[in-house]
């Protein structure tokens, strides 16, 4: 019997409710983010702390981090119900804590609580799809997932933007908690309380946690200050982190990642590679909006909605991407880095312009939608290969890595482009001019970076290894089942 994989199959039915709640808590997580970073001027004009501005942000990404590590051990020892309920709980306290908070402080911690949470919720579905859907599905429900990020940044502003412009940021927080207990109640009826698959004991990954925050801690400190020697000295110490936290991993027998993933012959580092490749190319957008108003002379509104066509175009691309052949999508897959790297070249072009034509909004929007579009055509094949290419009892920790190496990646993207923009010139002179020697600079490092991916992914294509048969990429001596739940 042949199964279904069109879109109504994963929406429609049981898999409609399944795939609501998995997608949901992503897209929990993805508008929190967006909506934080929108009304967090508001916060500080209402309780101060303008001092400890960054690290609502550096905590944040430190607990998911660490959120997204633990989703396989909480998946294996709780199970996908548990597990769920266990991370919309935490979260929702974290918001909880937000709402109340009387300074700084007291907001940061709840953001903290918030990270951990966020970082399950966001974890969790790319582990649970193996299990609540037959593999056919797999690549649109990767695609599903993945484009919630798409439609945060289209909600997430607008919405954080109302409750900014009436003085209501703590009902912004409010507004999260009955929504996250709803997902958690649907999540409950519908998961499986267990999974019979076979799972590797997941011991805690303590040695390469504690790095991996010094890792972000030590790029986000380094960031904060305008000289040019202490970003790079906190971008040195990172990068040296990061590489301790390679050799521990090919060492460690606790691992956070499945095993052989930073094998160099392997096919999972090149697969890494290109996904963090990909989301440090799209770090850039989080510049876009002051360009645009500062350079272009555009609104707010305009400048936010123009950055998130990048992740509108991410979004696109994957629901395309994941329904075509495995031959399309290898092909998807080729094309993926001329358009990033195109995108970010065009953004070079347009964005240090000092012109409010619709001409020059016009290059730049385009720009935006090449490089959303060309992660997009990759993104889910990507995903799928990693699921697809380790054995049964690693696809917890497979699952959760995806999470991992996406925060890893925005982490260290973010704290580079700061150190570019600030190196070119964005603090000083700062200014028209600092903005747009900032912005040539900034897209031309990062263009120059992702060309990187013309290599990262060929490998990808060159080591897998396809049965016969097949519309997933698995390793031969390892054949992939998929069970759905009683």
């Amino acid at each position: 019997m042949t199964t279904a994989t069109g879109w109504a199959a994963l929406l429609l039915g049981k898999n409609g409710f399944r795939s609501l709640a998995l997608a949901g808590g992503v897209a929990l997580h993805a508008i929190n983010v967006y909506l934080v970073t929108t009304i967090l001027p508001s916060v500080v004009k209402d309780i101060g702390g303008l001092d400890y501005y960054a690290w609502n942000t550096t905590l944040f990404v430190v607990a998911s981090i660490i959120g997204s590590v633990l989703s396989a051990r909480c998946l294996t020892g709780l199970g996908p119900r548990v597990a769920y309920a266990v991370a919309g709980l935490v979260f929702a306290l974290g918001c909880g804590l937000c709402s109340l908070a009387p300074d700084m402080g007291v907001l940061i911690l709840g953001r903290t609580v918030q990270g951990l949470g966020g970082g399950l919720l966001f974890a969790l579905p790319y582990s649970m799809i193996r299990l609540v859907f037959d593999q056919a599905l797999w690549p649109r429900a990767m695609a599903l997932i993945s484009g919630m990020w798409g439609a945060a940044t289209l909600i997430g502003p607008a919405v954080g933007g109302v409750f900014a412009e009436y003085d209501a940021w703590r009902a912004a927080f409010w507004v999260l908690i009955p929504v996250t207990l709803s997902f958690v109640l649907l999540a409950s009826l519908i998961l499986p309380r267990k999974t019979t698959e076979p799972t590797a004991k997941a011991p805690v990954p303590v040695v390469q946690l504690v790095l991996l925050t010094g890792v972000v801690l030590a790029i986000s400190v380094g960031s904060i200050k305008p000289s040019p020697l202490f970003n790079a000295m906190g971008l040195l110490a990172g990068m040296l982190l990061l590489y301790a936290v390679w050799r521990v991993e090919g060492s460690d027998r606790h691992r956070m990642l499945p095993r052989n993933s930073v094998r160099t012959g392997g096919l999972l580092l090149p697969i890494y590679l290109s996904m963090s490749l990909m989301v440090m190319g799209m770090t850039s957008e989080v510049f876009v909006p002051y360009f645009l108003q500062v350079l272009h002379l555009q609104t707010p509104l305009v400048a936010g909605y123009v950055a998130a066509l990048m992740a509108a175009g991410w979004t696109l691309g994957s629901l395309y991407s994941c329904g075509l052949s495995r031959e399309a999508a290898n092909r998807a897959m080729l094309v993926a880095p001329l358009l990033v790297v195109t995108g970010l070249a065009l953004a070079g072009l347009f964005v240090p312009q000092t012109s409010a034509s619709l001409v020059s909004l016009g290059g730049v929007s385009v720009a935006m939608v090449l490089v959303g579009t060309g992660i997009g055509l990759a993104w889910p094949h990507l995903l799928t290969r990693i699921l697809a290419n380790v054995p049964d009892a690693e696809k917890d920790i497979a699952g959760a890595s995806i999470t991992t190496v996406q925060l890893i990646a925005t982490a260290v993207g973010a704290a580079l482009a700061g150190m570019i923009a600030n190196l070119a010139g964005f603090t000083s002179p700062g200014g028209v001019a600092g903005a747009s020697s900032a912005a040539t600079w900034l897209f031309g490092v990062f263009a120059a970076l992702s060309a990187l991916l013309f290599i990262t992914v060929r490998q990808v294509l060159r080591r897998e290894a396809v049965p016969n048969g097949t519309s997933v990429p698995l390793m031969a001596d390892e054949p992939l089942t998929a069970e759905k739940p009683e």
